[in-house]
């Protein structure tokens, strides 16, 4: 990597340069690489305990209450999500914020002659230059220990297997609800889906296990078996007793693993939520005490209450409501659509969405189809994007010709959407949800922040 100062227009070098490596969507599976590198700067990611999360969706939200409920208990927290809304600093945050520019900048510095070593074998060989994601996730690591932080909590970026976070040996292995993403990479059934997943449930650790398909479960249940580790199920060890809808939110009873802990506030919307959240309280109970021992539940609801999970169900302006949501397969639409219906008193709602070209669209728009009024379907910037056209119709299939406006440019197509809330009888009711992909969440919330 370029030899960058300490500027803005270092840090902008530096984005730009690791933008550049081979791309997160391209995957080669393997951890040859991220291996290699991780032996040559002393392996950093076993200088602290490791949370490891994986599933198809809820991880990041997931890794997100984990991290603020270990913050609650007293604990130094590192916190390496992606993909990243609108700086790829966002990925790696230590005690709730992300790493600053220099601190980024250094960590870069200090990793890149490891990283530059590994891209020339691997030149030699003819193989795949070390890839952009594995190298924030060495910057990840390098900077936990650097910190140091008392445990950090660790999202997989695809699979599990072969990610390259899986170089950590997690303390708590932790697998979200497994559905249909990546069909492409990790198979086109849920079982297989699901087999990749399990490669994050390692012996010596505790297993954490969300509510699954029995496709999953099976898959799930034979690691757990393989490895011979402790595993904790949703709705056997832990569950969500109580959800009452709240402004802002909603409140919940958890039975954890250990403990029952009522009235507790979580700020973000949908029943989906209050399953991540039960997840996360199991997750850190089975990390604190090995499962055994109940937290102090003021620091749950402290740690609860703190959460947040930016371009999930994220409001970012007011009159009309405008949402920001990363939803971007079937079953993220679909916990989306029931999460606006019962939480937002929406009497006229606009959708703009932009998609990849990779995803079920059909399966996003359908699960989007009855609580949308009209769609606005456009385009982000990515070069994995559907073209608005296409995308038009394939939603006039769905919703009809008449509810489908199609804008080629993503800020058209928010323009368009608030001027049709605007326009609606029901003006001082109606809402826009903007969604379809984590990229298209992250440029309209750039964009509506400078708006």
């Amino acid at each position: 990597m370029a030899d960058v100062t300490e500027s803005p227009e270092g840090y902008a070098e530096l984005q730009a340069e690791l933008l550049g490596r081979w791309p997160e969507n391209a995957i080669d599976p393997s951890l040859t690489r991220i291996s290699a590198i991780m032996d040559l700067i002393g392996e950093p990611q076993r200088a602290y305990p490791v949370i490891q999360v994986t599933g198809t969706n809820g991880k990041s939200s997931t890794a997100r209450m984990i991290a603020s409920l270990l913050r609650a208990l007293g604990l130094r927290t590192g916190l390496y999500t992606s993909p990243h809304l609108v700086d790829m600093r966002e990925r790696i945050e230590i005690d709730g914020e992300p790493i600053s520019p220099q601190m980024f900048m250094q960590v870069a510095g200090d990793v890149a002659p490891f990283i530059a070593t590994v891209d020339a074998r691997v030149e030699e060989e003819g193989g795949t230059p070390v890839t952009y994601f594995e190298t924030l996730t060495a910057i990840a690591y390098a900077a936990f220990a650097d910190a140091p932080v008392d445990v950090a909590v660790v999202e997989v970026g695809v699979g599990g297997t072969w990610d390259a976070t899986s170089v950590c040996q997690p303390q708590v292995a932790v697998v979200t609800r497994v559905a249909m993403d990546h069909a492409d990479i990790l198979g086109d059934r849920i079982d297989l889906i699901a087999g990749e997943k399990a490669g994050i449930i390692k012996e010596g650790c505790f297993a954490v296990i969300g509510d699954q398909d029995p496709e999953a479960a099976e898959v799930l249940q034979a690691r757990v078996d393989e490895v011979g580790v402790p595993a904790a199920w949703e709705g056997k060890a832990f569950a969500v007793l109580d959800r009452t809808v709240a402004v802002g939110g909603q409140v919940l009873t958890l039975q954890g693993l250990a403990g029952t802990y009522d009235d507790v506030f979580v700020p973000l919307f949908g029943a989906h939520q209050s399953r991540n959240a039960a997840i996360a309280l199991a997750a850190t109970e089975a990390f604190v005490g090995g499962g055994a021992l109940a937290l102090d539940a003021d620091s749950v609801r402290e740690g609860f209450a703190d959460v947040t999970s930016p371009g999930r169900l994220e409001v970012v302006r007011r009159g009309p409501t405008v949402i920001i949501d990363a939803a971007h397969n079937p079953a993220g639409a679909e916990a989306l659509a029931d999460a606006l219906s019962e939480s937002f008193a929406f009497t006229h709602l606009v959708g703009v969405v932009a998609v990849l070209a990779d995803k079920d669209v059909v399966g996003i728009l359908r699960a989007l189809e009855p609580v949308l009024d009209e769609i606005v379907v456009t385009e982000n910037d990515s070069p994995r994007r559907l073209d608005a056209d296409a995308l038009g119709a394939l939603a006039a299939e769905v919703f009809g010709d008449e509810r489908v406006t199609v804008c080629r440019r993503l800020a058209d197509g928010l323009d368009a959407g608030v001027r049709l809330a605007e326009e609606a009888d029901t003006y001082a009711a109606s809402g826009v949800i903007v969604t379809g992909s984590v990229v298209t969440a992250g440029q309209a919330r750039a964009m509506l922040a400078r708006g």
